[in-house]
Order: structure tokens, then C-alpha cells, then sequence
């Protein structure tokens, strides 16, 4: 018995002949005959009595009838379940921030879930990157946006490509609109720990150029870095988005580093078991439109991916 032969049998029973099933399904007689004569040979029972005026269902055929339409029901539900969580996915899925990308990130990425995905809960964690990575490597994000260098993107999806400038108190002297990295070592320093991946991004450029940076404080909170250099007590070394709102308020200024300049590609990463969850995929897709948006509305100074 498979599926087929249920549905060729319930089809010639409620039409009440075997040549009125054959039109409606669309199915030649002599198979549907051959389809309901096999059902019959496997349960070894009659099913149908079989007269010139059309079919009658006999009492195993009653039976029969009876199951095959639930299963077939049921079949129907299935398959209308598993179709609409592609096209409606609903569900929670858990996605980790760093605070710099989440401070324009946040708000409008869970309005457009909130507008595009009403059936999907997203759950924002927002941290400095060094946990957020250690979190998504324990599995405990469906998604994750992440620093990375150019050269160690792998397969992760890029996002935007910032710079970094130097964060500088709104009382100070007058600055150009640029410094060279080699000049750095002059301001002291509030950066974050060793093991978030901003400070390695720029550790990694200034070794490079035999360049040194006075690096007074370390701290793992971007609230309070930012508090510090608003205060005039020390500088810092970031990107314009995690200072963007204190920029335009004119709280801090920022300085673009140059010789070389220091770009880092915000990139978004997957948990490989969440790979083929609708609910996770839907918002996989999302995140890239919304990233672009921000950048070409000048929300979010950065570079799209193809125009870096």
C-alpha cells in the first residue's frame, strides 16, 4: 500500500465510479482499476463491489475509507506545515551583537524583523566582541555579527568595511582631518582587552609598521571607554559607528588614521546546526538589507561589501 493507492481509492469512491474518478483525477480507468485491485490483493479482502451503475464500498472498504481519509488529511497538514515555515518561518532565534555595530544596528534590524518576519522572535545579546566570539563558538547564538580582518573572512558573509580613526575630546586643540598611525604613540590610550578582536585588529596593523601605542587603560566596556574621552580623560581608538551618536553631538571628535589606513570587515557568522532552520535563515537574509540601507542612508559610516 502507498499513498497513491489511498488517494486513487478515495477518489473512485466519492465520484461512485471508476470512470467519473478517472476524469477528476485525471488518471486513466484501466489504472486506477489496477491501483485499487492491487489494495484489495494486499489486504486480501474485498473493498469495493463493482455493478453498471458505478461502486459501493463493501465493509472493509467502510474501514478502509475511513483511515485512508485521516491519513491523507494528515498528509495534507504536514506537507501545508513544512511549506509554510519557508514562506511564514516563525520561531526564536538568538543572534549576539557587538555593542559598537549594535549601537546602529540594533534598533533597526528588530524593526524590520518586527515588520517582515512578525512570526520570528528575535533575541538580541549585545557584548565586546571577545565573549560574543567565545559565546558563538559554545554554540549558544543562532547568528552572530563579527570583526574580521580582510584576510580571515573565510566563508562568513561580509557585512560593511570600516576604518578606524582616533576618538579625540571635544576640548581639545584642532586637528587635521587625519593622522598618521606613527603618531599615535602620543595620546594615551583607553582600548579594550587583549582578547577582543578591535584590539587585535589594530595591534596586528601597528606591529606591522614597527609603530608603538600608549596604551593607558584597558577596558571591556564601550560605554565607559566612550564616558572617558567625553571626559578628556584619555583618548581611544575605534570605529565611527561606535561613536557615531556622540560625534554628531559633537561630545568627541574622530581623526582618520592614515599611513596606513586600519579597515576591519564586520562580517556575519552562522551556527552550522542552525544552517537549514527557516526561522534562522529568514533572518540570515535580512541582516545584508538592512546593513545596506543604513550605509547608503549615511546611518552607518562604513562601506558596502561591492564598493570597497
Amino acid at each position: 500500500m502507498d499513498i497513491r493507492q489511498l488517494r486513487y481509492f478515495v477518489g473512485v469512491v466519492e465520484a461512485g465510479s471508476f470512470t467519473k474518478a478517472a476524469a477528476t483525477l485525471n488518471v486513466a480507468q484501466s489504472a486506477l482499476s489496477l491501483h485499487v485491485r492491487q489494495l484489495e490483493e494486499g489486504f486480501g479482502t474485498q473493498l469495493l463491489v463493482r455493478d453498471r451503475t458505478g461502486v459501493s464500498v463493501t465493509a472493509s472498504g467502510d474501514k478502509l475509507l475511513e483511515r485512508a481519509r485521516i491519513i491523507l488529511k494528515e498528509i495534507q497538514l504536514t506537507e501545508a506545515e513544512l511549506t509554510n515555515s519557508v514562506a511564514a518561518p516563525s520561531g526564536e532565534v538568538t543572534i549576539g551583537i557587538p555593542s559598537g555595530a549594535a549601537r546602529v544596528l540594533s534598533g533597526p534590524l528588530l524593526e524590520s524583523v518586527r515588520s517582515e518576519l512578525p512570526r520570528i522572535s528575535l533575541k538580541m545579546i549585545e557584548g565586546m566582541t571577545g565573549p560574543l566570539e567565545e559565546w558563538m563558538a559554545a554554540g549558544r547564538f543562532n547568528l552572530a555579527v563579527l570583526y574580521r580582518t580582510a584576510e580571515s573572512v573565510g566563508r562568513m558573509t561580509v557585512l560593511a568595511r570600516e576604518e578606524f580613526c582616533l576618538v579625540v575630546p571635544p576640548g581639545e586643540p584642532p586637528f587635521e582631518d587625519t593622522i598618521p598611525l606613527a603618531d599615535l604613540y602620543a595620546f594615551p590610550l583607553a582600548v579594550p582587552m587583549r582578547n577582543n578582536n578591535v584590539r587585535r585588529s589594530v595591534a596586528d596593523v601597528v606591529a606591522q609598521h614597527g609603530c608603538v601605542l600608549n596604551v593607558r587603560f584597558e577596558v571591556d566596556s564601550l560605554p565607559t571607554i566612550i564616558n572617558m574621552v567625553m571626559e578628556g580623560k584619555a583618548y581611544s581608538i575605534l570605529t565611527p559607528s561606535a561613536i557615531q551618536k556622540e560625534a554628531s553631538q559633537g561630545q568627541v571628535r574622530t581623526v582618520k588614521i592614515i599611513d596606513p589606513v586600519i579597515t576591519r570587515s564586520v562580517v556575519l557568522s552562522v551556527n552550522p546546526k542552525d544552517d537549514r532552520s527557516p526561522a534562522v535563515s529568514a533572518v540570515r537574509k535580512l541582516i545584508p538589507k538592512v546593513v545596506r540601507t543604513l550605509i547608503e542612508s549615511g546611518h552607518w559610516s562604513a562601506t558596502a561589501p561591492d564598493r570597497a
